[in-house]
This record gives structure tokens, C-alpha cells and sequence, in this order.
């Protein structure tokens, strides 16, 4: 029996939440492992990230911490550590706000937080209380759904999914703007989405202060192409069967982005590679020093080695390093944040 045609967003969106309902994903023993995972050194950076923002914003008392898809709250953690170590008026002035659908990982998120760390949660950035803001957004946008288009003649068709596999329809009233010199099945991807989200924080940073962090992968320049996958027990996976089952994404289109955030009257600053990013944090730097730090402690050359490859994994170029991309939203007001300085 052939099932009713439901557009790839749609179909996007239920697989996504239904994955994300259902089991906690990270690490080894789940399907992929992100930054936060790979290397403390990562949360640390972006806590000491937004204390300089939180500076060149007027050291507003209370700001907004607030992180978008937190997963098991590790980068959270490693961001409120490395801020209390360094910069105690911050991390006083700090209200954590999490986004998170899921309660599984919430529990997750409370449990590495500790209880009172966490001023709430919320389903929707929308729910998010005004004010002065500094969000952190690591590997979210690229779980937003997309919509999909192929060229076929003199126009286009979307990409609907049916029985696990696609077909297609012609393109609806409410389809974006598409290129009309778009050769012959192009693929072009949309993520209505995350380009409403990026607007809304635009707004939200233009009218109230402060400033968004977006680290994920995909171009720096929007282009043609099917980037739609999923991954499970680290492998690669069918997007389309079993919705739900494995963690399904899309390369981020962080033009798009950048440019609904300026149409809402925000500053924009990159996308930086990862790599190139994280270095001028001192990405690198700090894992020296966690790794001396390791064989001080006895743990020997070897947890120094595996602290060394982890940060190389996240800037390396052949890595994570130029795939990914660092975009940075906020107050025009605002001076260049770290890292963006020279881009």
C-alpha cells in the first residue's frame, strides 16, 4: 500500500523529534559525537567567548546564557566552569537558559548542571524571556528541516517522501524564489526554518543587546546540492526509512542565515572555518595545558595524547576544521566579537 506523499520538511521535522524523544545519541555508544564531547576545550572557549561579548555589551547584570540543542549539557558545563574560573562578575551575572523539546535530555542536562544551575527550559526560542542575550548554538541548525527542489525543464519540482523514498511534486504557490538559470536537476535546498529562526534572532539582538554564536557544518556560500543524511551507530544511514531510528541533517546554508539576520537588523560577522576560529580562541593552547595537566596527575602520555587528538580533530582542516563554519550574530552596536576581529 502506498503511502500518502508528505513533503521533506515535514517529513524532516517528525523524524527529528521522534529521534531526539527517544534515546540520548551521543558518544560512542550512540550515533555521533559532537565538539563538546570531543574536547573540554571547546565548551571552556566559548564560556570565555561570551565573557568578552558580555564586556563589550556593557557588563549587563542579568544576561542571558542561553543555549540552543544543549544535548547532554556538556558544553554548558565547560562554558560555566571555565567563566567562574575567569570571570566571576559573568558567571554572577549569568541566567541559563536552555532550548530543549526533549525530556529525556533535559534529565540529562539537569543532571550534569546540577540542580538551581539551569533558570529554565524551554521548548521554542520564541519562549525564551526578553533582555540582554548571549546564545550558543552548537550543531543545531543543521537538524533543521529543509525543503528540497530539483529542476525539471523550464521549472521546478519538491521532493516529497512516500514508502521511504522520494517523489516528486510540482512546486507549490508557496515555494521561496528559486534561480531560474538553475541547469537541469539542480538540487536546491531551503530551510525555511533556520533562516526564521536566524531573522528572529536578528531582531531579538538588534532590539535588546547581545549576541549568537552558530558553529555547524556546511558552505560558507549557499549552491546547489543534496546534503540530506542521517547517521546511525556512526555510520551512515538511509534519511528516508525508519524516521525516528537515526539522526537526520542537512549542510547548513549559512549565507542564507547571515542574510535574513542583517534583513532583521543585525550585525553579522563570518562564517570563519572552525579551525580558524577555535585557534584564535586558543583552542589549541588550552589543550596544551590540559594535556601537561593530565600527566601531572599521573594519567599518563597516553590521556594527554587522546586530549591533543581531540582538539586537532576539531581544527584540523582535512577534519571538522573547514567543513564547519563559526557565524556570529549580534547588536550592531556591538565591536567585532573574538575571533571574527581580522575576518
Amino acid at each position: 500500500m502506498t503511502a500518502p506523499a508528505e513533503r521533506l520538511d515535514r517529513f524532516m521535522a517528525r523524524a527529528v523529534s521522534a529521534y531526539y524523544a527517544a534515546r540520548d545519541p551521543f558518544g560512542r555508544a550512540g550515533d555521533f559525537t559532537t565538539a563538546p564531547e570531543i574536547s573540554q576545550a571547546f565548551g571552556e572557549c566559548l564560556g570565555l567567548w561570551s565573557a568578552v561579548a558580555w564586556e563589550a555589551m556593557g557588563r549587563p547584570d542579568p544576561v542571558l546564557l542561553v543555549e540552543l540543542g544543549p544535548g547532554r549539557g556538556t558544553l554548558m558545563a565547560d562554558a560555566l566552569r571555565a567563566a567562574a574560573d575567569v570571570a566571576a562578575p559573568f558567571r554572577a551575572a549569568l541566567r541559563v537558559h536552555l532550548v530543549e523539546a526533549s525530556p529525556r535530555l533535559r534529565e540529562a542536562q539537569r543532571a550534569r548542571l546540577g540542580d538551581g544551575a539551569v533558570a529554565a527550559w524551554h521548548d521554542d526560542v520564541a519562549q525564551v524571556p526578553p533582555g540582554p542575550a548571549i546564545v550558543l548554538a552548537n550543531e543545531f541548525f543543521d537538524a533543521l528541516p529543509i525543503r528540497q527542489f530539483v529542476r525539471r525543464g523550464a521549472g521546478w519540482a519538491e521532493r516529497h517522501v512516500s514508502n521511504g523514498a522520494f517523489v516528486e511534486r510540482p512546486a507549490e504557490d508557496d515555494a521561496p524564489p528559486l534561480p531560474a538559470d538553475a541547469p537541469e536537476d539542480a538540487v536546491q535546498e531551503v530551510s525555511e526554518a533556520g533562516r526564521a529562526l536566524a531573522a528572529a534572532l536578528g531582531a531579538r539582538l538588534a532590539a535588546q543587546g547581545g549576541a549568537a554564536l552558530a558553529l555547524d557544518y556546511g558552505p560558507a556560500a549557499g549552491g546547489f546540492g543534496d546534503s540530506l543524511q542521517a547517521l546511525r551507530g556512526h555510520e551512515p544511514a538511509d534519511p528516508l526509512a525508519d524516521p525516528g531510528s537515526s539522526d537526520v541533517t542537512a549542510h547548513v546554508d549559512f549565507a542564507a542565515l547571515a542574510a535574513a539576520a542583517r534583513g532583521a537588523g543585525a550585525a553579522v560577522h563570518g562564517p570563519l572555518p572552525q579551525g580558524l576560529f577555535l585557534q584564535r580562541l586558543g583552542l589549541m593552547s588550552r589543550a596544551a595545558v590540559l594535556a601537561r595537566a593530565a600527566q601531572m596527575a599521573g594519567k599518563g602520555r597516553d590521556q594527554a595524547g587522546l586530549i591533543l587528538s581531540g582538539a586537532e580533530r576539531l581544527v584540523a582542516p582535512e577534519r571538522m576544521g573547514r567543513l564547519f563554519k563559526a557565524l556570529c550574530l549580534c547588536d550592531p552596536a556591538l565591536p567585532p566579537p573574538p575571533g571574527f576581529e581580522a575576518a
